[in-house]
């Protein structure tokens, strides 16, 4: 089933918004940074509007960033709120990690401020194919669910938490994540592409196209490149 992860483990947060790096201050086509997030975000939405998000996307292979060594991480996921509201999160996905060349990945579900939570009965290989959907039935409570389209694995759990959603974000995500209070180093996961990306609001589904693009910049360095196309959001390394 699902347990919760050992105490310090994987915490995903809301996005820690950082200042443009000087060498892009003048790129109006890339809005926002942050130490931790990047994908695509709406965040001009009123409280109360999303209420699931959903993307597929192919199951990277991590690597160790040039001359690296150790333990790397990253994660896949989509979610309810976290940008513009800060308080609550709903979110699945599945972090990939490579140490010493062995890669290993984990289906979680979370929602902030609680840690995150590991699904079993659920496993990924590289270039399997998984769909991640979350589906707010409340405020504070809802559903997460991961498909390994490759495998016919499913995973499902219902959620309820006291800390309530504004439901005014939806996002697909790359996030380089927290363990023990500070961030994980993160992969190289090549590119992850969430297809058939869509976010439900009481008066339809909307695709990505028009979100907020963010991308991960530590120390300076930009390290990610996020962008949207039709029903697609990319995230490269």
């Amino acid at each position: 089933r699902l347990a919760r992860r050992a105490a310090g483990a994987h915490l995903s947060r809301p996005m820690q918004k950082v200042d443009t790096p000087d060498s892009l201050a003048g790129n109006a086509s890339h809005p926002e940074y942050s130490s931790n997030w990047a994908g695509a975000v709406f965040d001009t939405y009123p409280s109360g509007t999303f209420r699931s998000v959903t993307g597929t996307f192919t199951v990277p292979t991590p690597r160790a960033p040039s001359s690296g060594s150790g333990t790397y991480s990253a994660s896949a996921w989509v979610g309810i709120d976290g940008d513009t509201c800060g308080n609550a999160i709903l979110q699945t996905g599945v972090d990939f990690t490579v140490t010493n060349g062995r890669t290993s990945y984990d289906a979680w579900y979370e929602w902030y401020p609680d840690y995150a939570y590991d699904f079993t009965g659920i496993s990924f290989s590289a270039g399997n194919t998984v769909r991640v959907t979350v589906t707010a039935s409340s405020t504070t409570s809802g559903t997460a669910v991961i498909e390994n389209v490759s495998t016919g694995q499913t995973v499902t759990q219902h959620i309820t938490s006291s800390s309530a959603l504004c439901e005014e974000n939806a996002e697909w995500i790359v996030e380089d994540y927290e363990e023990g209070g500070s961030l994980v180093p993160l992969a190289n996961f090549g590119t992850v592409t969430f297809t058939s990306a869509s976010a439900g609001t009481s008066s339809g589904s909307i695709g990505p196209s028009g979100a907020t693009l963010i991308d991960i910049e530590q120390n300076g360095r930009v390290l990610t490149s996020a962008s949207t196309s039709g029903s697609s959001v990319t995230v490269s390394y």
